[in-house]
């Protein structure tokens, strides 16, 4: 579990192709957190496992990523010298500072707007099934990215957010641009309600 507030920007130093998907070694730079094999770490949002121990790739994170996270996510589309958010995940009694977050990315969005004439806002374009679980002022996490939905359009299927200085400073957001493809997590708590729901419906019918 996790809370979309992210605790340092990590650089890809390696990617390769195995027999099970790709194998992704990230260069934490510094990072105090030093995961043991079997932790798990936010990549983008992505919740992944370390393979190796750190002492076996020089202080390296190594993680798999199958066939089914490179369907969902980004991590396909990464390569040597891509900047990727890192988090942590979250100790019992920990704050929450940002909001609820599994590390399970349900879709990719793509990037079809960056406007900084009133601020700085990323809109991003997601299909009709992720859209229904994105409300008004409601949370979604974007390249692992806590945020607040600043507006959105169910009908064109589009979302915007409003990143202040500091989050673009802190994060990976600033170098996203039209065309790209990023990681989307809607909030738990949203598809719990929309899902309880929906099956209510299908039970009474």
């Amino acid at each position: 579990m996790y809370t979309g507030i992210i605790e340092h920007i990590g650089t890809v130093a390696q990617v390769q192709s195995t027999s099970t998907g790709l194998r992704l070694v990230i260069d934490r730079q510094g990072w105090a957190f030093a995961p043991k094999p079997g932790d798990s770490v936010a990549i983008n949002g992505c919740c992944l496992t370390l393979a190796d121990p750190l002492d076996a790739h020089n202080g390296k994170m190594p993680f798999d990523a199958i066939p089914e996270t490179l369907e969902k996510t980004t991590m396909g589309r990464l390569k040597p010298g891509d900047r990727v958010n890192l988090e942590a995940p979250l100790c019992m009694g920990d704050r929450l500072d940002g909001h609820t977050v599994q590390g399970h990315v349900d879709a990719r969005g793509v990037v079809v707007g960056v406007f900084t004439d009133d601020g700085y806002r990323i809109r991003v374009q997601l299909d009709n099934e992720l859209m229904r679980f994105m409300i008004p002022k409601g949370s979604v996490t974007l390249e692992g990215v806590s945020l607040t939905l600043a507006a959105i359009d169910p009908k064109a299927c589009w979302f915007e957010v409003a990143l202040i200085p500091e989050t673009l400073e802190r994060t990976t957001l600033a170098d996203r641009k039209p065309g790209d493809a990023v990681n989307i997590e809607a909030d738990m708590m949203v598809k719990t309600i929309v899902h309880t729901m929906e099956h209510m419906q299908q039970v009474k019918s």
